[in-house]
This record gives structure tokens, sequence and C-alpha cells, in this order.
């Protein structure tokens, strides 16, 4: 018998779908809104290292839910692209001089090649890559739309700064304040930065997850990232008269427990309050400070450091003078860089106070009594050691109190949000030129509509200027340039755009990529949007998926999209692990590469395994012996295929498992539970293997069932079987709810829940009946009969339980 031939019938199948165009699809006014559907994949990051078996897990996922609605008579939009801009293409290039272009594109060849090896159904007219002028042409277009409505302004902001490669770092780059990259040392710099006002939408960003079909821990991530809070601001006066400091806090209630005030160590009131005595210490804390990233700073488990900076603020409330301390835990960026500390009552304010041995005064009591703290209590309860405001609740105080300082001109009420303003621009060469010029005589000017895009120039060095600017900086002839609103002398910005600016609206671009005019035309955003289903990583959960939705928002505004939210519903697919359930990676040699799992076992193979493993959301750890297995189970269909069809009547019973497998494959394929479909096909084969005919009617059904899964080996048997290609384009088969009953089941009859018997009935029956049929079993009136029943339990059609002593 022949051998399942994969590697020959998969190319042939991926020369059909390309050569044909099979997958492409056209705008047809004729299919009505309800037939149509748009499933996007979070588009990859062309590296050096191809693409890895985590990849293919949420494409093949999409690509078979794809395969099925077309099936099921659904006019499907499923593209892919690239994200090709980006850091690592120009860390390659400082490394060995190839341009980041050259590199890039030569990853992408290698990323569609396999890709298109596992056989997905994209259209592969639609192809974008963010790095193409054709595309980012329209990302300055909408950053200019963004400029016009005022959300991007220039500020000075802190960036991480390496020592030596004298550029600027992400915080995902600086390791225990060390460059990743040359285990220099990173400080804290100041650079000029372009900020999007992504804080204007943090309230719609926020009401509108609720219009989401999202996992709620995803829109919990959302919501804690916003971070939207009620509070007050409060004006701690300056114990020497000269100035004040402002907090925001959410627990106005608890100010008579403020004991002490902390302030990021760049707060610009730190050079004033500083003492002659604490002077050196300030300073050397400050430089030891500004080495570490924000995600360091603020880990909740490092040990807590600060210095008494020699100054003192008043309480407000009840006019004690305290200490002013800094610490690096506080961030410039958030709030007002300064908090008032209650130790208490905060767990962190209680961890610094032990280590520095600052005063605790407990001002929140659940019983209105006074209690020995061995750890900070922040749950709400009756105020205490607050002056006239004692025995009010916790949530009654905060009213009074907001009310008290409003009165007195120390505060006001107030809405906060951990949100910041999104730091926009990068000191880097590989990215989207802003497109944006200062004039000495207009100040900032956009670059005109008609003249974008604003090309990349060529550059021979990609090494940082060491300013802290670009390298684009040092290319005179294209930063000199004619101011477009007077023709004076100019200068061209030199930041460019962040990675995260070409994946904000690319889902759009997909809609229409070849568009000189427009970034989409209205009709055909009409026609396909929102995205019905996008399916990606966790790690993308947060940052993305808030800059997509800002971003698609304010093209609403401006009545560019017909939807104020992009992506209606999001699955986030579990990691791929390597063997034994431990992260896949390079330093570990347990990475999977698909190319070699495709050459051995086939692209189907490698499909059906990657879904076979579990739910589609869970991690789960990659196994050998369970891709061999699923093998196993092609080449059985493959051998099932060699039988001559037989055209006769299948036997009920046969056609009664059709229709139940019918049923549930489609059922759990139309879910997204596809490990629990291969299941069932797997079974239903092993049903057609105990048989010596190949009946046509159970075969072809089954392969159709087949199809969205194993596409390359369904096309064949559907070939094989007599049909012209291609079976994509076949109706989904339809279950008989009739033949999905079946007339005669195996009861159980179990005693005190041991199974003691067993016997095929008609469906059914009435518990009346079950228990007379279990009762007349020989072997169970023998095991009764010195014993007394006490309960009989029945399930319709599956089991009697007689419970007895």
């Amino acid at each position: 018998m022949n051998k399942y031939p994969f590697t020959a019938i998969e190319k042939k199948w991926q020369e059909y779908w390309q050569d044909n165009k099979t997958f492409r699809v056209t705008e047809d006014t004729t299919i009505p809104r309800e037939k149509r559907v748009y499933v996007l994949d979070m588009f990859p990051y062309p590296s050096s290292a191809g693409l890895h078996v985590g990849h293919p897990e949420g494409y093949t996922a999409t690509d078979i839910y794809c395969r099925y609605l077309r099936m099921k008579g659904y006019h499907v939009l499923h593209p892919m692209g690239f994200d090709s801009f980006g850091l690592p293409a120009e860390n390659y290039a400082l490394k060995t001089g190839t341009h980041p272009r050259i590199s890039t594109e030569k990853n992408i060849r290698l990323f569609e090649k396999q890709i298109k090896a596992l056989g997905f159904s994209y259209d592969w007219d639609r192809n974008i890559s963010t790095h193409t002028p054709q595309y980012y042409r329209w990302t300055q277009w909408i950053f200019l739309k963004l400029w016009e409505k005022g959300l991007a302004y220039e500020a000075e902001m802190p960036i991480n700064w390496c020592t030596k490669c004298l550029t600027g770092l992400a915080n995902e780059e600086v390791r225990e304040g060390l460059c990743e990259r040359c285990n220099s040392p990173v400080e804290r710099r100041n650079v000029r930065q372009w900020v999007l006002k992504i804080t204007a939408y943090a309230d719609r960003l926020l009401a509108d997850l609720d219009k989401l079909d999202w996992s709620e821990s995803l829109k919990l991530m959302q919501r804690n990232w916003i971070g939207r809070s009620e509070g007050a601001n409060v004006i701690f006066p300056l114990a020497d008269g000269k100035g004040q400091i402002e907090v925001y806090t959410t627990r106005p209630d608890t100010l008579f427990g403020a004991t002490y005030m902390v302030l990021a160590p760049e707060h610009a009131l730190v050079s004033e309050l500083v003492t002659a005595e604490q002077k050196e210490q300030v300073e050397a804390y400050i430089r030891k400070a500004s080495r570490k990233s924000d995600m360091e700073r603020t880990d909740l488990a490092k040990e807590k450091t600060g210095v008494f900076t020699g100054g003192y603020a008043v309480n407000p409330v009840n006019k004690e003078k305290i200490p002013v301390w800094i610490s690096d835990y506080i961030l410039i960026s958030y709030g007002t860089g300064a908090i008032m500390a209650v130790p208490a009552h905060d767990e962190r304010d209680f961890e610094f106070a032990m280590e520095f041995d600052l005063p605790i005064v407990q001002v929140v009591s659940n019983d209105g009594e006074t209690a020995e703290l061995k750890e900070a209590t922040t749950a709400d309860g009756i105020a205490i050691n607050s002056g006239q405001f004692n025995g009010l609740t916790t949530d009654e105080f905060k009213v009074r109190m907001i009310e008290w300082l409003n009165e007195n001109n120390l505060g006001r009420k107030a809405v906060n949000y951990k949100l910041r303003d999104w730091v926009f621009s990068r000191q880097r060469y590989w990215g989207e030129p802003i497109p944006l010029v200062h004039c000495s005589s207009c100040g900032i000017v956009p670059v005109p509509y008609d003249e974008l895009p604003l090309l990349l120039p060529e550059v021979e060095s990609y090494k940082p200027t060491g300013t802290g600017e670009s390298p684009l900086a040092a290319i005179k002839e294209w930063v000199n340039t004619i101011c477009p609103k007077c023709g004076g002398k100019a200068k061209r910005e030199t930041n460019t755009m962040p990675q995260w600016a070409g994946s904000c609206w690319y889902y759009l671009r997909y809609l229409d990529p070849g568009n000189n005019s427009q970034f989409a035309a209205r009709d055909k955003i009409d026609y396909w949007m929102p995205v019905d289903l996008y399916v990606g990583g966790a790690e993308h959960a947060v940052l993305h998926l808030l800059y997509s939705r800002f971003w698609h928002k304010v093209l609403y505004d401006f009545g560019l999209v017909n939807t104020d939210e992009p992506f209606m519903r999001l699955i986030n697919q579990g990691m791929i692990l390597g063997e034994g359930g431990v992260k896949m990676s390079k330093s570990l040699g347990n990475v999977i590469n698909p190319d070699e799992v495709i050459e051995k076992h086939g692209a189907d193979s490698m499909r059906l395994y990657e879904m076979f493993m579990g739910p589609l959301e869970v991690s789960k750890p990659w196994s050998t012996r369970g891709i061999t297995g699923i093998k196993r189970f092609l080449e059985r269909v493959w051998r099932l295929a060699q039988r001559q069809l037989c055209e006769d009547e299948p036997p009920r019973e046969l056609l009664v498992f059709l229709h139940e497998t019918i049923k549930k494959v489609g059922h759990d394929t139309e879910h997204i539970e596809f490990n629990t479909a291969i299941a069932q096909m797997m079974i239903f084969t092993g049903e057609l293997y105990k048989i010596d005919k190949l009946y046509r009617r159970l075969w072809e059904p089954f392969v159709l069932l087949l199809a969205p899964y194993a596409p390359h080996l369904a096309e064949e048997l559907w070939q094989q079987a007599g049909h012209s290609p291609s079976v994509s384009k076949e109706r989904y088969p339809v279950f008989d709810e009739a033949l999905t009953v079946r007339e005669v089941t195996t009861l159980v009859f179990q005693i005190n829940g041991k199974i003691r018997a067993r016997a095929d009935v008609q469906t059914g029956l009435a518990g009346e009946a079950m228990e007379k049929i279990a009762l007349e079993q020989p072997r169970i009136k023998e095991l009764l009969a010195e014993r007394k029943i006490v309960q009989i339990i029945t399930v319709p059609d599956k089991l009697v339980n007689i419970v007895a002593k």
C-alpha cells in the first residue's frame, strides 16, 4: 500500500492555491453584511530567526476557523503582513553594517515562505509591510491628523541612556541598571520627545471596554493600565514658607496619618529642599537612581531605599511639620512625582517607615479603637486620631475632607489616571520619519499632506550621534530644508516613530492596500469593519491594543472610520512551551523549528498537533511523541482512502455516527474548541477502519470535515474521490438531527457506584422501565440477594445506580 506522501501532496496544493488565488476576496456588494467576516492575526515582526512553533498556533486556529466559515457560506477577509520597522533590524545593522531594509526584506521572504509552507489561506494580494513608503506614507498622514487635533506635542522627557552606546534604550533593554546590548551602566537623561495625548481618550478607552467580546482578565489588564481613580489633590506648604508640594491621593480620609513625604529623585523641588548637610547623600542617590529603569524602580519586591532631603513640609490638616524624603520608587512621570506617606495604611509606606524609623500613626480602625500595628491596614473603617472627623466611616470622611480642603484652599476633588501620555518618538534610524519641520520664524510646521511620504534617507552609518538625537540628525542635506509655510530656512524633525506606530492601524490598510489617494476607501471600510475576530499573543494585551484603540477612536472622531472600536472579539492564544513545560529559548536549546517539523511530519500534522495539544487559550508543552501520534492518524486516513469507494447505502448505525460527528465537529469548530473536534474525527475514522467497505456517503462528508484542519490532505482525497478542486469551495456537511439520536443505547448498571452489568436498550426509556430492566439483570439479582435497596437513581439513556445496604 502506498505510504502517505505528505511532501508531494502539500507542495502540489500550495502551488495550486497560489496559482489560482483560491483565497482572494473582493468586496462583493451582493453578499449581505451578516455573511461577511473579518478575521485578523496579529502580524509578526520578521526577525532573523524566522518563525518558531509558537507563531503558527494562532495562525492555524484562525485558518481553520476561516476555512470553516467559507464552507458555511461566509465571505471571509483573512490577510497577512509584517510589522517590519523596529529595533532588532537597527541593532543588526550596527553589528554587521547591513542596511536594515536589506536584512528586513530578507527576513520577510523567509517568513512568507514558512507561512505558506503551512498552507494558511491568506489573501496574499493584500500583503503589507510597515517599512515600505507606500505604507508609512499613511502612518505619517495619521500622525498629522493627531497633530491637527492637538494630540501630539513636544516635551522634555526622561529616557534610559546608555553611556557606551550613546543612545536611548527602551525599558525592556535595561537589565539591573545595565544595557542589555553592551552591559554598560544606564542612566536617566532628559531628552526632547514627541508625545501623544492618549490621556484625552482615557475615559472612552475605559468605558468602551464594555462593548467588547474580550476575556474579563484581558479587560481588567486594560482597566488597570488606564487606572482611573477618584480622590483629591492636596497642597502641603513647605515649612520655610517658600513654596508647596501638591500630591494626589485616593485616600484623603487618611491625611491625619501622613507622617512624611516622598519625592521622585528628579523632582524640581529637591534642589530647593536639600540642606547643606544632606546635599552629598542626596546627589549620590540621584545619580544611582538615574541608572535604573522605571520597571526596576517600581518593582514591589525590591528593597526600599531613600534619603532625607533635610527639608520639611506642613501637614495641612494638623499643622504638623513632616520630613521630606526622596526615593526611586516614586516616578516623576506618574502623578505629581510626589506622595504623602501614610505608613499605617499603605504597605509600601509602612515598609519604608520601618526601614528608616519614621512615625506611624493609625487613623483608620475597624472598631473605632487604636491598635498596635504589625503591618499596614488598607481596609476601609472608622476614623480615629483625626480631630473633628473621628467616628466617620471612610466613605463619609472622604466626602467631608474634600469639602474641608476646598473651603480652606488646600485641595480639591480630582480624577487621576495611571495612564501616561504616550512617549512617541525614538532616537533611532529604522522607523517612520516624523513629518514636521522646525522653523525659527513659524515654529513647528507640518509637512504638507501632498508631500508625503517623507522618505527615510539612505545613510552610511547607523551609529547614534551621542547627543541623544537619532542618526538622522547627522545627515545635514536631509535635515536642512525649507519651511513649508514661509519658505525660509528650517530643519526637519529627526526623531522617528516607535514600532507601535505601524501596528496601530494595519488592519485598515489590509482593506485597500493599493490605494494611493487614501489609507483605505470608505466603502471598503464600511464593507468589512470592524474586525470580527482578532487572535494573538497575550504579550500585546495592553500596549498594542490600547494604542490601536486610541488611534481608531481619533480616526472615528474625524469621520474616517465607521466604528469607534476596531476589534470586537479577541482571543489570546496560550504559549507553546518546550518539552517539560519550560519556556522555549535559544539559551536552553529547546526551540522547535517548524521547518524541521514540516519536513519530518508534514504541515497538516503540525497544524493538527498544535490544535490537538489542548484548548487554544491555554499554554501547553510541545511533545515529539504527540506529533508522531497525529501523523499516524493522518497515515491511517490516507490508508482508508486507498480502498475502493462503495456506492452502497451504509448501515444505519454508521450513518448515526457520521451525523453525530458532523454535529460535534461543526459545533466545536464554530466555538474554537479544535482539540475536541479532532478527537471526534479520530473516533470516527476508528469506526470506519472496523469495516471492510469505504462508503462514499460516509467518506465524502468526513473529508469535508477534515478540510479546514488538514487542507492539503483533504484536497487530495477530494480529488481522488472524483471531484474538481478546491475542497475549500464546497459546502460544509449538514447533520440530520433525527440521525444524531441513537435508537439503541448501552445502559450501565451500578450498585453503590460500582459498575456491575451493562445492557443494550432502546433510547428514551422512562425511569421506571430502566429500574425494572436493572433489577432483572442476573448479576444484579445475585449481588442484591441478601441486601436491602435504599434508593435507585436513574440517568436517562446512561445508567441506573442502586444504593443498597
